[in-house]
This record gives C-alpha cells, sequence and structure tokens, in this order.
C-alpha cells in the first residue's frame, strides 16, 4: 500500500551556515560596533545564543537571523524565543531553541486534521512521526496538499513517499 511519513525537522548544518552568515553580518554592520552584540550556535543542544547591547540590537539580531533562514528555505517555526534574560554589562541575553522532531500532541493535532477530512487513508503515529497510508497515490497527495492548506505552528516535512 502506498504510505508517506510526516516529520517535524530541520537541516542543522543549513542552521549552522545561517547563523554563520549571521555572525559576519552582525561583525560588519555599523550599529553594532564597540558592543557586545553575539549569536552562537551549540549543535549538540540544538540551540542558538544571543547576547544584545539593549533591545533594539536584539530585535535587529532576529530579523537578522530570520532573513538568513529564509534565504536558505529554513522554517522560522522551528525557532522557540526564550525570555529574555540580563546579562553582565546591562546586556540582554536569550536562548533558542531549534525544534527538532515531533512531540505527541503535535501529532496527534495532524491526525486530528486528517481524520477530520474525511480523507480515505489510515493514520498512525510512531514515535516522532506520522505514517499515512492509502490505497491509492491520489488520496495520499490530497492528504500533502490539505496539510500544507493549514496553519501550523510548527514545520512538517513529508518523507518516504513509497507507492
Amino acid at each position: 500500500m502506498p504510505s508517506f511519513d510526516i516529520v517535524s525537522e530541520i537541516d542543522m548544518m543549513e542552521v549552522e551556515n545561517a547563523i554563520n552568515q549571521s555572525q559576519k553580518e552582525i561583525a560588519q554592520r555599523f550599529d553594532f560596533r564597540g558592543g557586545k552584540s553575539s549569536v552562537e550556535l551549540d549543535k549538540t543542544g540544538k540551540k542558538i545564543k544571543i547576547i544584545a547591547d539593549d533591545e533594539l540590537k536584539l530585535r535587529a539580531i532576529h530579523q537578522i537571523i530570520s532573513s538568513k533562514m529564509a534565504k536558505r528555505d529554513l522554517d522560522l517555526r522551528a525557532l522557540k524565543y526564550g525570555k529574555e534574560e540580563a546579562a553582565t554589562g546591562n546586556a540582554i541575553r536569550q536562548t533558542v531553541e531549534i525544534k527538532a522532531g515531533m512531540e505527541k500532541e503535535e501529532a496527534k493535532e495532524v491526525t486530528k486534521a486528517i481524520k477530520d477530512s474525511k480523507l480515505k487513508v489510515q493514520v498512525e503515529i510512531q514515535g516522532e512521526q506520522v505514517r499515512v497510508t492509502a490505497k491509492s497515490i491520489d488520496e495520499l497527495q490530497g492528504a500533502i496538499a490539505m496539510l500544507r492548506g493549514k496553519e501550523l505552528k510548527f514545520p512538517l516535512q513529508f518523507i518516504n513517499m513509497r507507492s
């Protein structure tokens, strides 16, 4: 039977490239000269650490990271911004988690959306992914189109299409 898997992942190599480009832009921009603003990527913990001189520079760093990630076709919904904390020397520190993997609640939300659509497909949660099977590929493509049209708070990728 034809099937495909739904996952919520992000390419960490592309994230690393986007953060490297962000670091270069921060180093070159005039408004960041002489300050302590920086961006670091913790690959093992899947976190981005931002240090900014003030609120305005923190927002500017958010925009830089967002634009660099968007240019690399990375879904910005995979970023979960933590709360802002005071750091030494009147600076602001913020940690951004890079979401990888689908949580149980998100998998249930995807499953419910597919079942509510009344498509003739079977849905099964398998750990951090959802498997969708059907008798025809057309029904699977209908499920993909329906999910792409939904406004979800997390990114989805469709992998392992088998016919």
